[in-house]
């Protein structure tokens, strides 16, 4: 193990500039420390980028189900897997524009858009930028998932209003082949560079707890870190159990705090995005949300279920940021309504 040095803990602590040149050992070194040192320098930069205090929320609705022809091995709605998931048409505009209603009205700042799709036909992103310029008009931050783009399609996205883009790596260079075989990781960072060239902000982030060793996740980390440009929004994913897909084979939920450790490692090595909870959070106690907070963690999605997945009740959210004295949009109208 590679020891960081105090200089170069000085360096993270206080430093301005964000790094596109981390390397495995560093993310290791980093990873390795002493917890309250790992949580002192995560602490440090996410204090000199945001208010350590607010916590962004999201909102996520699946408008087209299952069915996708993609392999992905963790996924219960990919069509290779008998998952019992039934698949669905796209859902319509007014749908989704009520959908997003409730979310805002409930508290989420963002309202994010997911298709099953290998990438979008024409006359479908017709219809999702209807969605979009809709949601927006609804004073909500718009993001979709709709697999790859072109350059062309993601600026439509871009001229609907569009303001976040999801797509994730999923894991480390040396694990993705096991778990995809229809989608190249190139694949996917070509269709980054599509969307940041288009003007949108990227989501990017990625799953853990497939079966991937520890490297493989800071090797996630350091792809990210290492694009030309940060991920606006990184979300942290805990697989979800799956009936009938490959993972399930090989799935081994990480404990607790190298969960944190990770978090703290993404908070150091991208210091000015936002490091989003996001699926998984049913399985982690109030106590462990609060180490991530504390981490670096600054966003969280809220509501009942997140594509097909569960996820934690607004109340028991809005009621630990109540405990730990922290605000959101959730928090506050929570508050207002009581």
């Amino acid at each position: 193990m590679i020891g960081v040095s105090s200089a170069e803990s000085d360096r993270v602590q206080h430093g301005d500039s964000l790094r596109h040149d981390w390397t495995r050992d560093e993310a290791e070194a980093l990873y390795g420390l002493p917890f309250p040192d790992l949580m002192f320098l995560a602490q440090s930069v996410h204090r000199r980028h945001f208010d350590p205090t607010r916590l962004e929320t999201a909102s996520l609705l699946s408008i087209k189900t299952g069915g996708c022809p993609e392999d992905c091995g963790y996924c219960s709605q990919s069509a290779h897997y008998d998952t019992g998931l039934k698949a669905t048409k796209l859902m319509d505009r007014d749908t989704v524009v009520a959908t997003a209603r409730r979310a805002k009205e409930a508290g989420a700042e963002r309202f994010c858009m997911a298709a099953a799709w290998r990438s979008p036909r024409d006359r479908d992103l017709d219809q999702v930028c209807a969605m979009v310029s809709a949601v927006k008009d609804l004073g909500l931050e718009t993001c979709v998932t709709l697999g790859m783009l072109t350059p062309a399609q993601a600026v439509r996205l871009k001229q609907a209003g569009l303001d976040f883009y999801n797509h994730n790596v999923d894991t480390s260079p040396e694990f993705y082949d096991r778990i995809i075989s229809t989608r190249t990781l190139q694949d996917r960072i070509d269709t980054l560079a599509h969307v940041r060239d288009a003007g949108i902000k990227v989501c990017c982030g990625g799953i853990i707890g497939m079966g991937e060793a520890v490297d493989d996740r800071l090797g996630m980390l350091v792809l990210l870190a290492n694009l030309d440009a940060h991920p606006d929004s990184v979300p942290i994913n805990l697989w979800n159990e799956v009936k009938g897909v490959p993972v399930n084979d090989t799935a081994d939920r990480p404990d607790g705090i190298a969960l944190v450790r990770l978090i703290a490692v993404a908070r150091i090595v991208m210091p000015a995005s936002v490091v989003r909870l996001s699926a998984g959070r049913q399985y982690i106690s109030d106590e462990l949300q609060s180490l991530c907070l504390l981490a670096g963690a600054n966003s969280i999605f809220i509501g009942d279920v997140l594509l097909t997945t569960a996820n934690p009740q607004a109340q028991r959210d809005a009621d630990l940021l109540a405990r730990l004295g922290m605000t959101s949009s959730l928090s506050v109208r929570s508050s207002a309504s009581a």
